[in-house]
């Protein structure tokens, strides 16, 4: 079986949530969401995604279980401040706002979204290059 990029990977978990998102029913006037189940999975699926990303990184999560994310914070703030900077804004934008609370708000999901791509960029850009992959 070939092994997938993990960075790729994490881009088509963006692709599925910009999917998904779609299905949540934008409301121009209202300028939200009205159907918070899909903003919920919308957000889960970016942060698994920037998991992964993050995993290709560091490589902190290679058991099963839930990834601590102290263990991440530690790792970045060791390796790239920028990087942390990201992970904190998308800790709080697509796990918390988005994954738990299910904000409904556009301009909440247009930022995790454009926080996941920033985390995934910059892992790709501080991954050195993988050999057969």
């Amino acid at each position: 079986m070939e092994k997938k990029d993990p960075i790729e990977e994490a881009r088509r978990y963006v692709l599925n949530a910009e999917e998904v998102i779609k299905k949540a029913n934008y409301d121009p006037e209202m300028n939200r969401y009205t159907d918070g189940k899909y903003v919920k999975m919308a957000g889960n699926t970016l942060w698994n995604g920037c998991l992964l990303a993050l995993d290709a990184l560091f490589g902190i999560n290679k058991r099963k279980g839930r990834p601590d994310f102290r263990k991440y914070t530690e790792a970045a703030a060791k390796r790239d401040k920028k990087l942390l900077a990201f992970m904190v804004d998308g800790y709080n934008t697509m796990h918390l706002s988005m994954g738990y609370d299910g904000s409904n708000q556009k301009k909440v999901c247009d930022a995790g979204f454009e926080v996941a791509h920033a985390i995934i960029d910059r892992c790709a850009f501080l991954r050195p290059n993988p050999v057969g992959v």
